[in-house]
Parts: structure tokens; sequence; C-alpha cells
């Protein structure tokens, strides 16, 4: 209460010396009012209020006063906050508060201050702003911007290693001493971690072991400074410990046992030992060595990159027959641990390993990789090269099958025998083929004589040595020509040789002429090459257009060979300058290679073949037309015959369209019948009293059958099969010649052509020759 008429006080003080001052202008005024307008203004100080007054509202806030002295005067206020929040009395110009006021919400309030005429309700004054001001009362505890922090640390930091750090915020005004200053406080984790007043959180001690506890979660409070009342707040602090590589790895078991093939790669996995390391993965940086044993030379230990195991592997090829079992003992650490933190218990892991080489099938070993033999070429008298050898590496020492598998050239030019001798079957050839490379396979022999599946496999690789066995050749880039006025010593064209064998290291070719006799003459360079050059000049077109110059070259080998050859140059017309203008067009040889030979000769042979066959087929069927004539007609006739004759009606038991009788009666009495009005007369079928030959007729037809199967030499049966068996109950009985009897060859079939084109082949087939043999 003490302050607050303190501050009335202040407020009514400016205001009471106004007053006083307006009486003494007053009395001057009064008597200056016949020449100056009366001075008028507003009179306050700015105004203020506490926050959160607690006494009953409204509240006084201040007064608005002004010089103007009329007693229609009226006080109004305007402005966002006016006559809601505040209120101004309007004779006295005294302002209320109608609400209590939080400054953390607004801090001041800005309201127009305007004094009218209540009559008219125009203004007196112009119209003066004047703002109201909240004082700060601390009211509000600090607040953390953010209910949980995190923070991070690599362990075993020094004491005082920043974290992380946190934040409160007091509403209050910070310009009021003690109103906004926060303090921290770490209330849980204090043993480990503290904070200082800015509220940055530092370790509390050294030792802190991640692999121990890595999180630690700590509450700091938050509160106003010391000697003032108010509240505090708290926040949660989560502090995570970084992984440092402060630890060494340690195997999981003091030894290790493996079983490998002894037929294992080199390189391949033969085993893995584990290590535990508490450090995080990227900082375990495992090695391997050995400590004890004998074979480090045999073996090698790499760290898996992702695992972090050991992997062992052969560094040479394992031999069950020499070392069955190997041991050692190998280590584990880690390089790059920070020696300052370092723990006790030791900074390397020792272990035991075994490793166990069990026996495999190996295939044969040669015992010299590669082979290689040297023979020389066109040598007859060598048939054997050397050999090959392979044994088994196993305990069982089987014997051993050499076989050949690849060569190059290809074919059969070099063989190896079943024991691994290396065979030429022919001489050998430098000019073909300088060298020769086969692959042999060896295979053990198992002992049921059976070869095994599996084998190994040498190079053999062979030279051939050359011999001078081949003369050389003439070359020239161009046919020759010369002018016929050419002058003595003209070179007319540069000669060279070719030889197949390899040039002799006793020096060049040599080039002669085979005969002195002619206008040319041969100059050596003694460089493998020869000038033909004009020997007396001056050539005569109309005696020859054409020489042939025999050239000998030889090679200087061991022996020595040579080779006539013959260079054919042509004589020309040349102008003044020595072209040539005019030369005769010469026959130019064709030469046929030894592919094209080959290819020629056996077009001829296939055509040789071909004709050969078709003059068989022709022999074929001409034999075949000589056998048919035998029946007195060709193999046209006979076919049209069994195509065209349709009309023998519905087999043996149809015998009402033609009357069989009267053939029964012409074959027995061998007359020809009368003429009458109809030949085909109609006659009944006679009662069927004879008993039906179905079991005759099957046999009949089995025996014929066989006949047909035997005589592979006779034509298709079928059509003898007609007349060989008529049936039992056929009235003219069977009209086969096949079953006659020898009395019937004397009786004449010739009537047979009178009657008709019906009877056509009868009458063919009976009257025929008696002497004539026929073919069916």
């Amino acid at each position: 209460m003490n302050h607050f008429i303190l501050l009335l006080s202040l407020f009514l003080a400016p205001a009471l010396a106004d007053k006083e001052r307006q009486k003494t202008n007053q009395n001057f005024i009064s008597n200056n009012a016949s020449h100056k307008r009366q001075k008028r203004d507003w009179i306050w100080n700015q105004m203020h209020i506490k926050e959160e007054i607690d006494t009953p509202l409204p509240h006084h806030v201040g007064k608005i006063t002004s010089s103007v002295r009329n007693s229609n005067a009226k006080y109004i206020i305007e402005g966002e906050y006016a006559n809601t929040i505040f209120k101004v009395e309007e004779t006295s110009g005294d302002v209320y508060a109608f609400e209590r006021l939080d400054r953390e919400k607004k801090a001041e309030y800005e309201l127009t201050a305007l004094i009218i005429d209540r009559r008219n309700n125009q203004s007196l004054e112009p119209p003066s702003k004047f703002i109201i001001k909240v004082y700060d009362i601390n009211d509000n505890a600090p607040v953390f911007v953010q209910k949980v922090f995190n923070g991070s640390v690599p362990e075993m930091s020094p004491v005082g290693t920043p974290v992380t750090k946190v934040t409160a915020v007091d509403a209050d005004d910070p310009t009021v001493t003690g109103h906004a200053t926060v303090t921290y406080q770490v209330i849980k984790g204090d043993e480990y971690f503290t904070v200082d007043d800015s509220g940055l959180i530092s370790t509390a001690r050294a030792d802190l072991d991640r692999e121990t506890q890595s999180t630690y979660e700590v509450i700091v409070k938050a509160k106003d400074a010391p000697g003032f009342s108010g509240d505090s707040s708290t926040a949660t602090v989560i502090i995570t410990l970084s992984d440092i590589n402060d630890n060494f790895p340690v195997f999981k078991h003091p030894s290790f046992h493996f079983k490998v093939p002894e037929n294992i790669s080199v390189g391949g996995e033969v085993g893995r030992v584990k290590v535990e390391d508490i450090d995080e993965p990227q900082h375990r940086n495992t090695k391997y060595s050995f400590v004890r044993g004998d074979y480090r030379d045999t073996f090698e230990i790499v760290a898996n990159p992702y695992t972090n195991e050991g992997i062992i592997r052969p560094k040479k090829p394992l031999d069950f027959e020499k070392v069955a079992e190997y041991r050692f003992d190998i280590e584990a650490t880690d390089p790059t641990v920070n020696l300052r933190y370092f723990k006790a218990g030791g900074s390397k892991s020792i272990s035991a390993v075994v490793i166990e080489v069990t026996d495999v099938d190996e295939p044969p070993v040669f015992t010299k990789l590669p082979y290689e033999f040297r023979v020389r070429e066109n040598d007859p008298e060598i048939r054997t090269l050397g050999s090959v050898w392979a044994h088994d590496p196993d305990a069982a020492k089987r014997k051993i099958r050499f076989v050949r598998r690849r060569a190059s050239p290809n074919g059969d030019y070099i063989k190896v025998s079943d024991t691994g001798i290396i065979q030429l079957p022919k001489p050998l050839d430098r000019e073909f083929s300088s060298s020769y490379n086969i692959t042999v396979a060896a295979k053990e022999i198992l002992e049921d004589g059976r070869l095994s599946d599996r084998e190994s496999h040498a190079q053999v690789h062979i030279i051939v040595t050359d011999e001078n066995d081949n003369a050389p050749e003439l070359v020239y880039p161009e046919e020759p020509r010369v002018c016929e006025n050419a002058a003595p010593g003209k070179v007319i064209i540069r000669i060279s040789a070719t030889d197949k064998d390899e040039i002799s290291p006793r020096g060049f070719f040599r080039f002669s002429l085979a005969t002195e006799d002619s206008n040319f003459s041969l100059v050596e360079n003694y460089d493998n090459t020869a000038n033909i050059t004009v020997k007396y000049g001056q050539f005569n077109r109309e005696l020859a257009k054409i020489h042939y110059l025999p050239v000998i070259i030889s090679d200087n080998g061991d022996p020595d060979l040579s080779s006539t050859n013959t260079l054919v140059i042509s004589v020309c017309k040349c102008n003044e300058k020595g072209n040539f203008t005019f030369c005769e067009e010469r026959a130019k040889q064709v030469g046929v290679s030894v592919q094209a030979l080959v290819a020629i000769f056996i077009c001829i042979f296939t055509i040789i073949v071909l004709f050969a066959v078709i003059i068989l087929l022709i022999l074929l069927r001409k034999r075949h037309k000589k056998d048919l004539k035998g029946l007195g007609r060709n193999v046209a006739e006979i076919h049209e015959q069994l195509v065209t004759y349709d009309e023998e009606g519905g087999g043996e038991m149809d015998t009402t369209s033609y009357d069989v009788s009267v053939l029964n009666s012409v074959r027995k009495n061998g007359i020809k019948p009368e003429a009458a009005p109809s030949p085909y007369a109609q006659v009944q079928k006679p009662p069927a009293n004879i008993t039906s030959g179905a079991g005759e007729m099957e046999m009949m037809i089995e025996v014929k059958k066989d006949e047909a199967d035997n005589d592979r030499d006779l034509l298709p049966y079928d059509t003898l099969h007609i007349y060989g068996y008529e049936g039992a109950e056929s009235i003219a009985e069977s009209l086969s010649s096949l079953g006659s009897g020898s009395s019937d060859s004397d009786i004449d079939y010739d009537f047979l052509n009178d009657w008709g084109p019906r009877f056509k082949m009868l009458a063919e087939l009976y009257g025929s020759e008696p002497n004539e043999d026929f073919v069916y």
C-alpha cells in the first residue's frame, strides 16, 4: 500500500505544479485577454500498473487532465482496449482497469485521450496518445525448451569433457533483477555429470566405460536466481557413450580342430577361427599370426572384414602321404587399440589349431612338366621320340595307362602308347608344321582292370628341326619386259628367291643362267637378289617377241639344292623415251591348287558312280521287261487288264451271269462252241450238295504263302492265286493250268480268241507255244 501511495504522489505532483502555473498564467492572461488567445494543454505523466493485482476490480491506473476549464467538458478514451479493459471517468479523468493484467501476455497498452463538449460532442482539445505499462512481478518459473535432451560423449573421456547443453526460458521481465535469471542443477546422475549456469553438461569422472554402461539418464532442474521466490522445472537428458577401440579380441575357444581333404585347392578354405571383440564393428581390426609351429609357410590366416573371423587357407598343395596332421598356435591381436585406455587382461589371445589331412584318391602325377622333344624332319629311321612318365601318389601305387587327348595340328602325326612312349607313325615334315603339341592323359588302372575316372594331363611339345629338302624358287614382282632397241647393260628386272627351308647360315642364294647363248646377262647383287640385264642390245621382234630365259638358283644348303626357273621376257615396242608402247599379250599360266584338284577328282568320281548306277538300273529294267514278255505282253498291258477287267461278277458263288458249263464242256471236249444268240445265257446254280472245302482252302493258302515267301525271284503271286483254286462249289472247276495234268498240254485253246475281248487274257495264257517258259 505504501508503494501505491508513493506512485500516486508521483503522478499527482506534476499535476499540482501545473495547476499553480495555470493560476499564475490565468492572472497574466486576464490582464491581456483583449490582445491574446488563452493556451490549453493535456496534463499527465506515463501511467503504470502492476500485473496480477489481487485486490478487487476495478484497479485505478491513473488520471488524464486537461487545462480546459469548461463545465461541459467530458473525458473519453479510444483504442483497442478502451472501454473494455480500460475505462475513464468522464468528469474527473480517472482511468481504471477492469481486468487483471498479465505482463507475459502484453507488457503495455497504447490509448488515445480526448476531451469533448458534451453538448455538441466537439473536441475541446486535440487528441493525445498515452501508454499504460504493466509492471512485472516474478510469477513465472523457468521452462525448458524441450522435455528430453540427447547428448553423446566418447567413453573414457577426461573429466570436464562437454556433452551437451540444456536451455530453459523464464517468461518474466529480464530487465528486473532476479526475475528472469535461470540456474541449473543435476538432481539425478550427478555422480557422472555436472551442469553449469549456462546449461552445459560435462563429464564428472574419467572412467565412463561403454562396455559397462552405454547410456545414462540425467535429470536437470531449472529455477530462478537464488534469493528470489519462484517455482522450478525439470528436463531429462539421455547421454550415450560412443565407442572407442579400447578392447583386444579374445578367442572363443582355447583350441580349434579341422579336417580337410588333401586335394583342397591352394587358397581354399580350411576352416575359421572365431574371436570376440566387445568393441563395435568399426573398431574391430583383428590380426592373426602364427606364434608356434613349423608350418607357417604352408598356411595363412586372413581376417574376414565383416565377421572378424580368421580364415585359414593353404598356401601350397597338401599331401596326406607326406604330412597327415598339422599343429600350430595362432595369436589374435588388434594393433589399433588406443593404449591410453588399455585395460588389464592382456593384449594378445593365443589358441591351438590342429588340421587333420584326409586321404583321397588322387590322379597320377607326372614327374616332368612340360615334355619337349626334338626330331629331324623326313627321317625314316626315327620311330620313337621318348616317353612320359607318371606315378600314383596314393599308397595303392596303381599302374598307369597313358592316352592322347588333343593334338595340334590335328591328326595322327604323333601317337602315344599305353606305357607313355611317344611314337612317330611316319616322318614329319617341317614345312607342313615346325612344331607339334599333344596333350597326354594319365589314368590309374583299377583292380578290376577298368580305368579310373580321375586323370591328369601333361603337355608334350615336339620341335621339328629343318633339313635342306626344298630347292629355292624364283620370285619377281612383275612381268619382265624389254624394249626392242634397249642398250647393252639395261636392267630389265631384279629377281629374288624364296626357300621353304630355313635360311642357310652360310650365305645367300646363288643365281646363274643356264646358258650364255642369249642376249641377256645376270648380275649378282649378293643380297639374295640379282639383276637381269641386256647383253648385246637391239632385239628383233620379227624373229622372237618372247624370250625364255632359264635361271639356276642354288641355296648354299647342306646338301646344296638348286632349281631351274624359266623367266619369260617380252620384247616390246618403245618410244624415244624408253616407255613401252606395245607388247604382245602372253598366254597366262593357270595354276590349280591341290585342294582344287581334290575337289575336281571327287566330282568326277561322283559322276562316274551315278552313271554306273543309272546303267545298272537300265539293265535291270530291261531284264524285268524281258521276263514280262514271257507272258506275251508288256507291263502296261497286264496292268491295263488288271484294272479294266472288272466284269467277273460276284465271285465263284455267283454263276447267274455266265454259263460256265459251256466253258467246262469246251475244256473237256476241245471243240468250239456253236453260235448262239446269247453266249451269256442264264443258268440256274446247281444245288449245294458238295461240302465246302474250307479246310482245304486254308491249307492251299498256307502253301502258296510259303512258296511266295521262299522264292524271291518270282513276280508277285497275287494274280495267280485267282486261278490256283476256284473253290469246291464252282461248276467250271479250276481254270488254272497250275493244277492241270500233263494230259492237258495237247488241248488247243486257240478257240478262245474267237470269244471276244473278254477272253483275250485266257486266250493269250493258254494259246502260247508249249516250249515257252513263263515267269510270274
